[in-house]
């Protein structure tokens, strides 16, 4: 129940929360162009992030003034909200700074030997580092599952970018792992949290299809990291390692196959990636 109630809230709070920064967001600081060359603010996503934030602060006035919540939804709200926070700022950085730098992984890595750091390569590296330090207190004496974990929760935020390329897909795609997550360990309370952060990003769903706002990397990164974090909390250390190990294929696999052309390629994905999109 408690996940569904904070999924609820999510989406509730993000819908308004866009409806009264909308006109902060038009600054020329957030404009660009998506993939139809049209001028709309990104970044937006930033507001999935600031959501968490926000209902984790109201939970601990909550708690210092009697109440008594669920101890593991608690915890997990905790963790979810500041790793949601870490890698919305750094793909705030990413967005408002990057100067257009592409090319994957091996891009990045280029840059970096001709001695620039590109604000993506920020991202990545430091996405790296916010994972480690996110499953630090699940197994803090495990060398490897902290290095598994983190490098999962760290491959799942860069995977939500990765899928960021067309309106609402990366949404799309994280209401459908939350789903299996949920379908596969049931609507635990440590869910709640990653609950409260996939609503957020459906309540900017709408507005995204509609083509007046972009998550940008400050929403994706912070969908796909919480999600990976959510299997982290709630899945057993086998099942978290199949999930890396599919989690590191497709960001393998994205360095030479675009996404975009297999989605559009099979029928059911390109109906699911079109729905509701403006046309």
């Amino acid at each position: 129940m408690i996940v569904v109630v904070a999924f609820i809230a999510g989406t509730v709070a993000a819908f308004l929360a866009w409806r009264l920064t909308a006109p902060a967001f038009a600054a020329d600081v957030f404009t660009r162009q998506n993939y139809r060359d049209r001028l709309l603010p990104t970044a937006v996503g930033v507001l999935v992030a600031l959501v968490a934030l926000a209902v984790d602060a109201a939970v601990a006035v909550a708690i210092a003034a009697g109440a008594e919540p669920d101890t593991a939804a608690v915890d997990g709200l905790r963790l979810v909200s500041l790793t949601a926070l870490a890698f919305a700022l750094l793909g705030l950085l990413d967005d408002l700074g990057g100067a257009g730098e592409s090319g994957g992984f091996r891009g990045h890595l280029r840059s970096l030997a001709a001695g620039r750091l590109t604000t993506g390569a920020i991202k990545l590296f430091g996405g790296a580092a916010v994972g480690v330090v996110a499953v630090a207190t699940i197994e803090p004496d495990s060398l490897g599952r902290v290095l598994a974990d983190g490098a999962l929760v760290a491959l799942a935020a860069n995977l939500g970018n990765l899928f960021d390329r067309a309106p609402g897909r990366t949404t799309k795609v994280s209401l459908v792992a939350f789903a299996t997550l949920v379908l596969a360990v049931g609507a635990v309370p440590e869910l709640a949290g990653v609950a409260l952060v996939v609503g957020a990003g459906a309540g900017l769903l709408p507005a995204d299809l509609a083509e007046r706002l972009m998550l940008g990397d400050a929403g994706a990164n912070v969908l796909g990291a919480v999600l990976g974090l959510g299997v982290v909390m709630s899945c057993a250390p086998a099942s978290r390692t199949a999930v890396l190990v599919a989690v590191a294929a497709l960001n393998l696999a994205s360095e030479r196959v675009s996404f975009s052309r297999v989605i559009d390629a099979v029928a059911p994905l390109r109906f699911a990636d079109r729905w509701g999109r403006v046309p």
